[in-house]
C-alpha cells in the first residue's frame, strides 16, 4: 500500500498545476491519470495574466510565453468583410506584468507543467484509474487500477479531484452539478489556413445567431477554429464529419479559404454547471470536476488552475501543522462564489456574441465593430475589460481570511496589485511560499516593532519588508499615509490596515492558524 499526503486524481492542466504548487511547498503527493500521457491536442488554449503571475513564482511564466503567441489585435468580420479592429497587445498595461492574452495549445502547456514535476523528482502515474475510495476522520483510502490491471491501494491524508466534467469523485461524494446545456453544437478544429489576412490577430466573425472565431497559434498559418452549428443541426456529436465542419466555416465566413493539415477536430455540447460545494470531508474538487461553462472568454482552464493555487497553500499549512483543519473550510467559501459568478458571466458573454435577439444582432453587426477600435483605445475601457478577462479582478472580499482597518482603494481579499518599486516588479519580492508582512512607510509615522515572541512563533512562515510609500503606490492604494498589509502565500491580501498595533497582526495570524 502506498501512502502520501495528497492524492491528485487527474493530470490535466488543473491537476498538473496543483502538483507544481505542492512541490513548491514541499508536500508529498501522488498524481494519477487514466490517459497514456499528456494530451496531444490543442483543446484549451487561452492563458490569462493571472495564470502567468502564478507561474512566475515557480519560474514557468516566461517558458510558457515562449511556447505561445500573444494576441495583438482582434479583427471583426461581418458578411465577408472586415468591419473593425481593436488593439489587444498591451490591453492590461500597468495592471499586470503580463498585460495580454496568450495563446498556447493545451498539449504544450501540459508538457511544460509535466516536465517541471519530473524535474522535482516525481512522476505522474499514467494509465492509472481511480475505481473507488472511502474516507474517515484521518485519511482517504483509494483503490487505483494500475496499467497492468492490478488494483492497488493508495492511502492519503487528502484527495483532490481534478478528473473532469464526468468526475467519479464528484459522483461518489453525491454532490449536485446543476446547470444548463446550450442547444447548439460547438465544433473545434486545429488547422492550417491560407487566406489574405495576417496571422497576428484573433479573427471574430459576427453573425445573427452563431459564433465563429479563428485563434492564431504558433506555426505558419496555424489556427484554432471554434464555432457553432445552427440550432436546426440535429446530428449527434460523434456522427459529425470534418467535411461538414469545413462547409459550415466557409459558409459563415463568406470568404475564400484554403484549409489544410487538419491536426485535430472535435464536436461537443456546451454545459454550464457547478457543484453545490467544493469539498466533503477530506476530499476536494477543482477545475472541470467542480465547474464547467461556455468557452467564451477563455476562463475555464485558468479558473481550474486558480482553484489549485487557492487550495495548495491551505493544504500545506495544515499538513505542516501551521494551522488546523478549519483553514480548509475557506477553500469552499472562496472558490464556490467565484464558480457561481463565472457561470453567469460566461453565459452573459455568450449571449452578447451569439444571441438571436434583434437588438443584440443589430448592435453586434452594425454598431460594435465600428466603435470597438475607439473604445479599446480608452484607458477607462481597458481598465474595465482587462481585469475581468484576465482574472486579476477575482477577489475574496468579506470572507473569513480577509480583514481590514482603514479606508483604501485596494481591499482585503483583493489580489496584490502589480506595480514597480525602484524599477523592479513588486512580485519579485513575493516569490517565497510564506506570508508576507509589508509596511509602506511615508517617512513620518512611528512603526512599533513586532514582539519577539510573535516573530519567533512565525519564524519561517512569514517574512517582512519595509517599502517607501512612493507616489505610484500611494495612488494605487488610495492613501498618502503609512499602512501595512499581510499577504497570504497565494498573494491575496489577508489584512490591510493603517493601525500599527502589534495586537492586530497577532490577531490575524491567530485567525489563520486557529
Amino acid at each position: 500500500m502506498a501512502t502520501t499526503d495528497v492524492l491528485i486524481v487527474g493530470a490535466g492542466p488543473t491537476g498538473l498545476a496543483l502538483a507544481c504548487q505542492l512541490i513548491r511547498y514541499g508536500i508529498d503527493f501522488v498524481i494519477i491519470d487514466n490517459k497514456e500521457t499528456t494530451t496531444p491536442h490543442s483543446k484549451a488554449i487561452g492563458v490569462q495574466a493571472r495564470t502567468l503571475e502564478i507561474y512566475e513564482q515557480i519560474g514557468l511564466a516566461n517558458k510558457l510565453i515562449e511556447l505561445g503567441a500573444i494576441v495583438e489585435k482582434v479583427r471583426m468580420f461581418a458578411a465577408g468583410k472586415v468591419r473593425g479592429e481593436a488593439q489587444f497587445k498591451d490591453i492590461g498595461e500597468g495592471l499586470s506584468p503580463y498585460p495580454f492574452v496568450l495563446i498556447v495549445e493545451q498539449g504544450k502547456h501540459e508538457e511544460l507543467l509535466y516536465e517541471h514535476i519530473r524535474s522535482g523528482g516525481t512522476d505522474v502515474k499514467w494509465q492509472s484509474e481511480l475505481v473507488g475510495f472511502e474516507q474517515d476522520e484521518s485519511k482517504v483510502t483509494a483503490e487505483v487500477k494500475a496499467r497492468d490491471g492490478q488494483i492497488k491501494t493508495v492511502e492519503a491524508k487528502y484527495l483532490v479531484a481534478c478528473d473532469g466534467a464526468k468526475s467519479l469523485v464528484r459522483h461518489k461524494l453525491g454532490l449536485t452539478f446543476a446547470g444548463s446545456t446550450f442547444e447548439r453544437m460547438f465544433y473545434v478544429a486545429d488547422v492550417q489556413l491560407d487566406w489574405e489576412f495576417g496571422h497576428e490577430a484573433l479573427q471574430v466573425f459576427l453573425m445573427k445567431n452563431s459564433l465563429l472565431a479563428f485563434f492564431p497559434m504558433v506555426g505558419e498559418n496555424r489556427y484554432r477554429i471554434v464555432g457553432t452549428f445552427p440550432e436546426e443541426f440535429d446530428k449527434d456529436e460523434g456522427d459529425v464529419l470534418y467535411e461538414e465542419i469545413e462547409e459550415r466555416i466557409k459558409k459563415d465566413t463568406e470568404l475564400n479559404l484554403d484549409i489544410s493539415n487538419v491536426n485535430w477536430f472535435s464536436t461537443y455540447k456546451v454545459h454550464t454547471r457547478h457543484v453545490d460545494k467544493f469539498s466533503v470531508g477530506r476530499c476536494f474538487l477543482a477545475g472541470d470536476s467542480a465547474h464547467i461553462h461556455s468557452p467564451a472568454g477563455a476562463q475555464g482552464m485558468n479558473t481550474g488552475i486558480q482553484d489549485g493555487y487557492n487550495l495548495a497553500w491551505k493544504l500545506a499549512w495544515v499538513l505542516k501543522g501551521h494551522a488546523s483543519g478549519e483553514l480548509l473550510n475557506t477553500y469552499n467559501e472562496e472558490r464556490l462564489p467565484n464558480a457561481e459568478e463565472l457561470t453567469k458571466t460566461t453565459d452573459r458573454f455568450f449571449g452578447l456574441v451569439a444571441s438571436p435577439e434583434p437588438f443584440l444582432v443589430f448592435t453586434r453587426l452594425y454598431i460594435f465593430p465600428y466603435v470597438a477600435q475607439f473604445l479599446f483605445s480608452l484607458d477607462i475601457v481597458k481598465r474595465f475589460v482587462f481585469p475581468r478577462v484576465s482574472q486579476i479582478r477575482i477577489n475574496y472580499k468579506d470572507d473569513t481570511l480577509s480583514q481590514e482597518s482603514g479606508s483604501f482603494a485596494i481591499k482585503a481579499g483583493d489580489r496584490m496589485p502589480w506595480f514597480e518599486v525602484e524599477g523592479t516588479s513588486i512580485y519579485d519580492r513575493l516569490r517565497e511560499p510564506v506570508f508576507h508582512l509589508i509596511v509602506f512607510f511615508d517617512g513620518k509615522s512611528e512603526i512599533p516593532p513586532l514582539p519577539g515572541e510573535l516573530m519567533e512563533k512565525w519564524k519561517g512562515k512569514i517574512d517582512s519588508t519595509v517599502i517607501s510609500l512612493y507616489p505610484n503606490i500611494a495612488e494605487t492604494f488610495g492613501t498618502k499615509k503609512s499602512f501595512f498589509l499581510i499577504l497570504r502565500p497565494d498573494n491575496y491580501i489577508g489584512l490591510i490596515s493603517n493601525d500599527f498595533s502589534p495586537d492586530g497582526v497577532s490577531r490575524y495570524l491567530d485567525l489563520v492558524s486557529r
